[in-house]
């Protein structure tokens, strides 16, 4: 017992300096109960009847008890603390720096992973990836219905201007949407749909690709221009300004950017009327109406599948913040080409047999229209997304062979005199 106070003073001291553990504190309390043979008691007592008897009728529950548990001394786990490592100061600081310096090289790595890094670009894999840039399908589609609008000119066929065109409003297209491509990368590399795209993964630069677009936009316009006629070449140099300048930043902004979208989308069947007759006529304007209204179907259900990856990139779109709206706009387009079909005899652009044959796919495609409507759910929506692939072509197909041939209009205006 003489030696009890000792050991406390020393201990307080080496507390004073160094401070002492919860550990520490335990093995101190378990050192005195094997000293002393002190045991500690615990009492447990029942809980007080309840207010109604829990048992049956003839049976009684046994009186109050109390129960004394005895706890038994415990041998101390730890060893005496003189007898403790203790770690010098020395080590101690080496240790917190090494962990410190892993901490560091990992958030660094870490750093560097999600940071944008430039790959290195091979030649033979540089045509897939301006293709990717210029989005060669959507280009492949601007040309076909530009090329539509050519054949549908009631003027005679000229292949080489008809070449010219085709070549300058692919180029143009390819401009614009490489142009399009540089000016989205933050926004693309948040949607699932955009995050391979060449800019976004680093397989080409920034620069190369703005090159890209400029090389395909001066000689585009240039062959619009000198090769075609000036008005083809505006609309060209219009529509590039439009879909760069107005619908990439518009799309962020306000749902606007839908019909501005849609008005891209119906020039090109525009060029290629003006291309062939070097004037703007009602035929083409009936070209760009039904150009116009297809783009409503077809993107609106496009974008209904894709409004999660729209929000997380942050564009405004009409499925994300008016869904009801995004749905009745689809609906009213998909009437209304009904009624652009029935306008071509109408301005002598077709026969009367075009409105007829052409009534069952118009029909159709309102028939998923109002589907779309009705369900609002992604069967349907995607439905109408792939009817609207399909239904553009055939239409346009059915639209030329119904085409009025230049004798019957040279008839009919003799006839008229």
């Amino acid at each position: 017992m003489q030696q009890v106070p000792c050991k406390f003073a020393c201990f307080f001291r080496i507390t004073k300096e160094t401070g002492f553990t919860f550990q520490q504190l335990n093995f101190l309390k378990r050192m005195y109960m094997t000293q002393h043979n002190k045991v500690f008691c615990q009492r447990a007592k029942l809980k007080p009847d309840l207010p109604f008897p829990p048992f049956p009728e003839g049976q009684h529950a046994s009186p109050e008890k109390t129960v004394i548990c005895e706890v038994k001394s415990v041998s101390p786990l730890l060893p005496p603390l003189a007898e403790t490592p203790v770690m010098d100061e020395s080590e101690a600081v080496k240790s917190t720096a090494i962990t410190e310096g892993e901490e560091a090289v990992i958030g660094t790595a870490s750093k560097e992973e999600k940071q944008w890094k430039e790959m290195k670009l091979q030649l033979d894999d540089l045509p897939g990836i301006l293709a990717r840039l210029s989005k060669i399908k959507l280009t492949a589609l601007v040309v076909g219905t530009a090329s539509a609008g050519f054949a549908m000119a009631p003027v005679p066929f000229d292949l080489t201007c008809f070449l010219l065109a085709s070549v300058g409003t692919g180029l143009s297209s390819c401009a614009a949407n490489s142009i399009n491509q540089f000016f989205e990368v933050p926004f693309d590399s948040n949607m699932n749909r955009t995050k391979n795209r060449p800019l976004v993964r680093g397989q080409i630069s920034p620069l190369l690709a703005v090159s890209f677009a400029v090389s395909c936009a001066v000689p585009g316009i240039a062959l619009l221009t000198l090769g075609v006629n000036p008005l083809t070449g505006a609309l060209g140099a219009f529509n590039i300004v439009l879909y760069t300048c107005c619908y990439t930043p518009l799309k962020r902004i306000s749902i606007a950017n839908t019909w501005v979208g849609a008005v891209v989308g119906a020039i090109p069947p525009i060029m290629g009327w003006t291309a062939a007759t070097g004037s703007l006529d009602a035929g083409a304007l009936l070209l760009g109406g039904i150009l116009y209204s297809w783009q409503f179907p077809h993107f609106n259900a496009l974008s209904w599948g894709l409004r999660e990856d729209y929000s997380r990139g942050g564009y405004c779109m009409m499925s994300v913040t008016h869904p009801a709206m995004c749905r009745r706009v689809a609906l009213r387009h998909c009437v209304a080409l009904i009624g652009l079909s029935s306008m071509a005899p109408i301005l002598n652009i077709t026969t009367w047999t075009f409105p007829i044959i052409s009534l069952p796919i118009n029909l159709y495609i309102s028939y998923l229209g109002f589907r779309f409507y009705r369900d609002a759910d992604r069967s349907s929506s995607r439905k109408l997304f792939f009817c609207s692939l399909w239904h553009l072509p055939l239409l346009l197909l059915l639209m030329l062979t119904c085409k009025k041939s230049l004798h019957e209009k040279a008839n009919e205006k003799e006839s008229m005199n």
